[in-house]
């Protein structure tokens, strides 16, 4: 854990202090007498289960909701009034997990949108470039100022978002779920950055699900459960387990089921998914086969090509090369990039990103969940709005959704019961083959635990499941987990591998090499 970037700072202001903030909606407390002490030049983590109140809070700490009851302070101050929205930008910025920035503009106009230096009612373009150059060189930033946003890598544009921040005269930047998109490596880089700006008088709340992670960045913690603040200490004095167990209300960690005591399969069991000297534009020559009943796990960094090989196999894209055959020898062989066959064919999918590839949010769960079954449950593909509801009440009890019943919308839900609705539509069409894309990524501990406990019911009913993550507790449920490296298939583990082996293997490096 990193040591405080300042030793004196509890004889100094918070550079932001909530002190017995309450929010409701309707009936319902998304916040109930809730305090947040951030001192200067630390990095607090904020953590919670989904639902917990932290996003409710986020909104109140940079003044987009105003609380019922209580108050905001900047460095011993009174929030400024919400319609003061330059006042806010000077205190306070967050980078969120979707970036805000405009790919289509250059980093220059990202820096200076909506207060571009110019002369007579022109922009100086000369003068933006000069001025973008100057925030990014002061705050040690290696991007160009006149490159696309666009075309930067997803590090690069939460560096360039910083930034951004930082020129308004913001000194207290909130992180959400700023790893969620970032590989091993990029992760070590932000890190770092993150440390050199504490030391520069920089102070960040980080909100993370990646618990691994509030201990090697952050100093302090406080955690939220139920719209309640639980405890505040710092992160030395809180073991993982009593984090997880102030996170849920229970003792004990991650309750999943490890595949190293499942077991063997029955000699002579068949395969229910080939795939064969598959090719994109990321990976090359991956070959491997999963059994009915079997879990297998396909893991990599980000740039791996783990993700493309999944969304091939789903039909989400094509491959250029190889074949993907569902049933074994003499089974089906899947036309590239073909959902309908992809389903038609039994493969059910959880995609990577459940905002636009898994979810309508404007709809319903029952009709989110039923999607893909429409033609089953009415004439022309039109289900009656009953047997769409009685579906949804079923996935609801199976998957434990937390919801007012099936005709709830879906963007009024939790991250994690969002991600189970997903899960829900995969398994709608009974699939022989579950194609699992970061399944757990950006959910809660009790959350992850009810989407793997899923991965161990489909199994135990013969159905073959590829869970395809970077996430250690999500690969344990498999029987064996293949890693790729750039592009490649690199090494096989057996269930019962070792964190740090698996690990080593991600980032291309051997521990056992004489």
């Amino acid at each position: 854990m990193n040591a405080p970037a300042n030793a004196s700072m509890d004889a100094q202001a918070p550079v932001v202090e909530a002190l017995n903030v309450t929010k409701r909606y309707g009936s319902t407390a998304a916040l109930h007498d809730v305090s947040l002490r951030v001192m200067p030049g630390e990095s607090h983590a904020l953590v919670g289960r989904n639902g917990a109140g932290k996003s409710t809070l986020v909104s109140i700490l940079t003044g987009l909701r105003k609380p019922d009851t209580g108050d905001v302070r900047f460095n011993g101050v009174a929030a400024p009034a919400l319609a003061d929205r330059d006042a806010w930008r000077e205190r306070v910025a967050c980078v969120y997990q979707h970036s805000t920035i405009i790919r289509d503009l250059s980093v220059a106009e990202n820096l200076f949108i909506n207060r571009q230096p110019g002369r007579h009612g022109v922009i100086d373009w000369h003068a933006m470039r000069r001025d973008a150059r100057a925030l990014l060189d002061h705050w040690k930033i290696d991007v160009r100022e006149d490159a696309r946003a666009g075309d930067l890598s997803v590090e690069a544009r939460q560096l360039v978002e910083i930034a951004r921040a930082l020129s308004y005269g913001a000194r207290f930047i909130i992180l959400d779920e700023p790893t969620a998109q970032l590989d091993g490596d990029e992760i070590k880089r932000l890190f770092r950055r993150i440390t050199e700006l504490q030391r520069e008088g920089v102070t960040f709340l980080f909100i993370s699900h990646h618990l691994q992670e509030v201990y090697e960045i952050c100093q302090a913690v406080t955690v939220l459960r139920d719209a309640r603040h639980i405890v505040s200490a710092p992160v030395s004095a809180l073991p993982r387990e009593q984090l997880i167990e102030a996170m849920t209300g229970e003792r004990g960690g991650l309750a999943v089921a490890d595949a190293a005591a499942r077991a063997p399969l029955p000699a002579g069991t068949q395969i229910a998914l080939h795939v064969e000297a598959l090719a994109g534009c990321d990976y090359d020559d991956v070959s491997f086969a999963v059994k009915r009943g079997e879990v297998v796990g396909l893991t990599g960094a980000t740039s791996s090509g783990r993700t493309s090989v999944a969304e091939a196999i789903a039909g989400l894209r094509a491959q250029t090369r190889g074949a993907i055959r569902v049933g074994g020898e003499g089974g089906v062989s899947l036309p590239p990039g073909d959902v309908p066959a992809a389903l038609a064919n039994g493969i059910g999918c959880v995609p990577k990103d459940r905002h636009h590839e898994g979810l309508v949010l404007t709809q319903s769960i029952a009709e989110n969940a039923s999607m893909t079954i429409a033609r089953l449950l009415g004439k022309f593909g039109i289900a009656p709005p009953a047997k769409k509801n009685a579906f949804g009440r079923k996935m609801i009890e199976a998957l434990g959704i937390v919801a007012q019943g099936p005709e709830h919308v879906v963007s009024g839900l939790s991250g994690g019961n969002q991600q189970k609705v997903v899960m829900a539509r995969a398994l709608a069409t009974d699939p022989d083959v579950l194609v699992l894309i970061d399944p757990t990524a950006g959910v809660d501990v009790k959350s992850k635990e009810a989407l793997l406990s899923v991965v161990d019911r489909v199994r135990e009913d013969g159905k073959a499941v590829l869970v395809v993550s970077g996430e250690l507790d999500d690969l344990r449920t498999c029987d064996r987990v293949i890693v790729m490296f750039r592009g490649r298939i690199a090494a096989e583990f057996p269930a019962g591998w070792q964190d740090h082996d698996l690990i080593a293997s991600v980032e291309g490096v051997s521990l056992h090499e004489e």
